[in-house]
């Protein structure tokens, strides 16, 4: 696994420790972090370090991979593009290029919504023509089609899963969502409750929508673990073609939506503002989800908005407290 300290990544190793796999986890702490790390050997590393990679393979005879190390903020890919090159597609294609050596042929990806740009259609299906807006998004389109020649090439079977808006954190409080800068709705709402910051920001009232805010899919975060495992057996046992997949609910809710459940859910006041749009913002982003359902049986059972927010809820409480009473 790299990225296993992530916030994603970190809840994937938990849901793969409970149904007996055994795990590794590469992660450079980039954007990870320490405290995310569960009980499994872990090694603090570049995935563009080959040898390195080759050591941990042979050492823990390694027979597939889930990749999610990557830069993600979309913003800074606009500053820095070719930050993002490097990072992610071309220290991708290293990785890739390491474990081909060493006779691995499956590898889950973490892709995004951001290779669609902004769709044509909505729900957005696979087969939609993919035109990211960004460097992040374009970095992982890259990534996917790099996987399709080294599948020519080499036999490498793969899974790009697509995911929109992850939320959510794990049920016992354990993990939750935690990145720096946050930029997510979620945890800014949820800080936002706990006074940490004085006011949310919420990016346009006009879009053409019930409510006049942006409507997007959110996949609770445990939902995607359970879909990450699907998609790795279904490769290891051949029934998964190689490609990418949406991974969603199938339905939207609009940021005004999020916020009035998030003070329903904490029962304080959270104060807003509308501010001007942000460029490239789709008014509508939600999945089409019948691949996934269909080909791998599965579906979220986790995904409501309101178990979404109360999960993360406590997690931030948590994590709040222990800042207050170290």
């Amino acid at each position: 696994m790299t990225g296993g300290a992530g916030y994603i990544g970190s809840h994937v190793v938990k849901e793969l420790c409970r149904q007996g796999y055994d795990v590794v986890i590469l992660d450079d702490l980039s954007t990870g972090h320490e405290k995310l790390l569960l009980d499994v050997p872990f090694y603090r590393g570049d995935i563009a370090d080959s040898d390195l990679v080759k050591r941990i393979v042979l050492a823990h005879q390694v027979e597939a991979v889930i990749h999610f190390a990557a830069k993600s903020l979309v913003a800074e890919s606009m500053r820095v593009p070719e930050r993002y090159f490097l990072e992610n597609t071309a220290k991708s294609v290293q990785l890739f290029s390491a474990l081909i050596q060493e006779g691995i042929r499956h590898v889950v990806f973490s892709s995004t919504a951001a290779v669609y740009g902004i769709p044509d259609e909505v729900p957005i299906p696979e087969t939609t023509d993919c035109r990211p807006v960004n460097p992040y998004g374009q970095s992982k389109l890259m990534i996917e089609q790099a996987l399709y020649w080294l599948g020519q090439a080499y036999g490498v079977r793969w899974a790009a899963l697509r995911y929109f808006n992850a939320a959510g954190a794990s049920p016992d409080g354990e993990l939750g969502e935690w990145h720096d800068p946050e930029t997510h709705l979620i945890p800014l709402v949820l800080q936002t409750a706990l006074g940490r910051r004085d006011e949310l920001l919420i990016y346009g009232n006009d879009y053409d929508t019930p409510d006049g805010t942006c409507i997007r899919d959110y996949i609770h975060v445990m939902d995607l673990a359970t879909a990450h495992i699907a998609a790795l057996e279904g490769l290891r046992k051949g029934s998964l073609p190689s490609g990418p997949m949406n991974v969603g609910t199938g339905r939207g809710h609009s940021v005004r939506e999020v916020v009035e459940t998030a003070m329903e859910v904490t029962g304080r006041t959270i104060p807003y503002r509308y501010v001007d749009r942000r460029p490239g913002d789709p008014p509508v982003l939600v999945a089409a989800t019948d691949k996934i359902r269909r080909l791998l049986d599965w579906k979220p059972v986790r995904s409501d908005l309101r178990t979404m927010i109360a999960e993360a809820w406590k997690w931030h409480r948590k994590e709040c407290r222990k800042e207050l009473n170290p």
